[in-house]
């Protein structure tokens, strides 16, 4: 496994070994890996395996706190809608909150998935930069998701992060949109500038280490029905995309 980092905070649980684990007790058989939990939802040993958790030990999400004026803070109900529903359709026991941590916190390491949306000025210090660099590097994941407006900022940045490395097209074929749900590449949620989706990402060899949304606004399609008023159908189809993105980096 490339992944090095401990889940949760003070915790000794890894994170591919924990999904790992979640995932027998559940009595998985296969069939989860394209969306379908085993007949009759999760066994009890899950069911009490999880409630026993505390959030602490639950997978969660770290969103990122970044600087430069940009609403890191965009689409509040999203995250906690994605870790309730990726509890239930795949049973691993999730946390009822996400993390906010900023790039330069010493804890940034106990949080292998970290999220960052947003409309304005995506920032990071340099020290920020030599963090997440290393974070990415040592098996932690980061999905940005445009919410409109982050784009311009976010590709300098991601060139500040990484110099040796390109934003590149994801192929479709590519684990990350067939490891729960079978897609066909990243959703068009809203319509922005009209133009398609894109699935951007930064790989460390093989590994993809960073996910990037344009055109897409899947953030936007996780928040509560009465938010955004989007129909149903785009909504899942936002869920499924997110759910597989987080799926995939835990068991990668």
């Amino acid at each position: 496994m490339r992944n090095r980092f401990l889940y949760g905070r003070g915790s000794r649980v890894h994170v591919a070994a924990f999904a790992a684990a979640a995932l027998l007790l559940m009595g998985y058989n296969g069939a989860g890996a394209q969306g379908h939990p085993p007949e009759g939802g999760d066994p009890p040993a899950a069911r009490r395996a999880g409630a026993a958790m505390s959030d602490e030990y639950r997978v969660t999400i770290a969103r990122l706190k970044y600087g430069g004026g940009g609403d890191w803070y965009a689409d509040p109900s999203s995250l906690p809608n994605l870790l309730s529903e990726f509890s239930r359709r795949t049973g691993i026991p999730t946390a009822s909150m996400e993390k906010v941590i900023e790039p330069g916190d010493p804890e940034l390491s106990s949080f292998p998935f970290l999220y960052m949306t947003g409309h304005g000025n995506v920032s990071f210090t340099g020290p920020e930069l030599e963090k997440l660099r290393a974070h990415l590097l040592g098996g932690g994941f980061l999905y940005a998701d445009d919410n409109y407006g982050m784009d311009k900022s976010f590709r300098k940045a991601a060139a500040a992060l990484f110099p040796e490395r390109e934003l590149v097209e994801v192929p479709f074929g590519h684990p990350i949109y067939r490891c729960f749900y079978t897609l066909d590449g990243p959703p068009k949620i809203h319509e922005h500038d009209g133009r398609p989706p894109e699935g951007l990402g930064i790989f460390d060899g093989d590994r993809l280490m960073l996910f990037y949304t344009y055109e897409s606004d899947v953030g936007d399609g996780l928040e509560d029905a009465d938010v955004h008023g989007d129909p149903a159908e785009k909504r899942e189809a936002a869920m499924k995309m997110a759910v597989n993105i987080l799926y995939y980096a835990l068991t990668r």
